[in-house]
């Protein structure tokens, strides 16, 4: 690349591109842009000083790029329209890296970083070489694992379904957010007894300390019952990436809610490929084409064994309802014939992620750097 290239320390990507740095900065207030160079902010950087950030560019005195790869899709793309900065975006003068993808008419980078990351923790790798007890333990104590975080419609509308199907309390669940989900990010409402469950909080539920990482246990003592719960849970941690076998021995599936459901462009986040890595088999809840995407990258899924039409269904209401029918039909099935058909799936993914996770980081600089000289005219 002929530019220079200028990355904030706080940036997400720091490490992959230091070898390529040719300045800087831990603080855009005290810095002096380099002239025509290629500046990366991290979220914290953009948002804070997003009104210089977006006059520089609008100059073309430099290209920013928002470098935000452990957000994705409709978030990355959330927070260029709270800072002003979709116009720019639009015409290539900011640019974006995201681990979700994105409209073609934002210029954005598709960093698939949680491909590798579970497998950064030792203590992940320890879990994860526990997968043949899932298959061994064929009698489980619950029928399959349904972890959520932050409260959003899909997650909000799946959990009340299951709850009225009586599948809930089959489950090992979570919920970390007994916020109310605001009304336009609901799925149609959802009644019952005269109330429309979907504008109700769900209360806070957290794993029991028998599933729940080591490190968290003093925390589950501590009042955990109003808003999102995460930080004082995880002690300000990035709890979600750690994986305990327990749970996933204890369970026959992982019902995965992801991130992004009704925006039309996939997101694989931690949700999905802790169950991977655990050799766990899954369902997604997730947007359309979601199954087809990460078959593109290499790994397989269970269509012989359940029916993934529904990752076809364009109409989100249609797509989440069938989801729901699919889990309702598998938990009526026999699940001990349904773990032993999944196995040689969940042990090729297992061993194709440790196998890509790796590539994908090492490919990244070079991936960087053809999309800097395809975006810049």
């Amino acid at each position: 690349m002929k530019r220079k290239l200028v990355v904030d320390t706080f940036c997400e990507l720091y490490k992959e591109l230091e070898p390529w740095i040719n300045e800087d900065f831990w603080d855009f207030a005290q810095h002096d842009p380099v002239p025509g160079s290629v500046t990366l902010f991290s979220r914290q950087a953009f948002r804070t000083h997003h009104v210089r950030i977006k006059k520089l560019a609008e100059n073309n005195f430099f290209v920013p790029v928002l470098a935000n790869p452990t957000e994705g899709s409709i978030t990355l793309l959330s927070q260029c329209m709270a800072t002003g900065t979709v116009d720019l975006v639009r015409q290539k003068k900011i640019l974006l890296i995201g681990c979700g993808d994105l409209d073609p008419c934002y210029p954005n980078l598709w960093y698939d970083c949680y491909l590798y990351k579970p497998y950064d923790y030792e203590e992940n790798l320890q879990q994860c070489g526990r997968v043949d007890e899932i298959f061994s333990k064929l009698c489980k104590p619950r029928k399959f694992l349904f972890l959520n975080g932050r409260a959003r419609g899909h997650r909000k509308y799946i959990i009340e379904r299951l709850r009225l199907s009586g599948l809930l309390d089959q489950s090992i669940w979570t919920n970390l957010d007994s916020s109310v989900v605001p009304t336009h990010a609901r799925m149609v409402g959802l009644e019952h007894n005269n109330k429309d469950l979907m504008a109700m909080p769900t209360p806070v539920q957290l794993l029991d300390a028998q599933y729940e990482v080591d490190m968290f246990h003093d925390y589950l003592n501590e009042q955990h019952t109003e808003g999102f719960v995460k930080s004082s849970l995880f002690n300000n941690l990035w709890g979600d990436i750690y994986i305990r076998a327990e749970p996933y021995i204890d369970t026959y599936f992982s019902l995965v809610t992801e991130t992004v459901f009704d925006y039309p462009y996939s997101l694989r986040s931690e949700k999905i490929y802790k169950p991977i890595a655990m050799g766990h088999p899954w369902i997604a809840v997730a947007n359309r084409g979601y199954y087809r995407d990460i078959r593109n990258i290499g790994f397989r899924t269970f269509g012989h064994l359940i029916d993934e039409s529904f990752d076809q269904i364009d109409n989100n209401q249609d797509r989440i309802e069938r989801i729901v029918a699919v889990v309702e039909d598998l938990c009526q099935q026999n699940l001990m014939e349904f773990i032993v058909a999944a196995r040689d799936v969940c042990k090729y993914n297992q061993q194709h992620m440790a196998k890509l996770g790796p590539k994908i980081r090492q490919e990244f600089p070079q991936r960087f750097f053809q999309f800097i000289e395809a975006n810049i005219t």
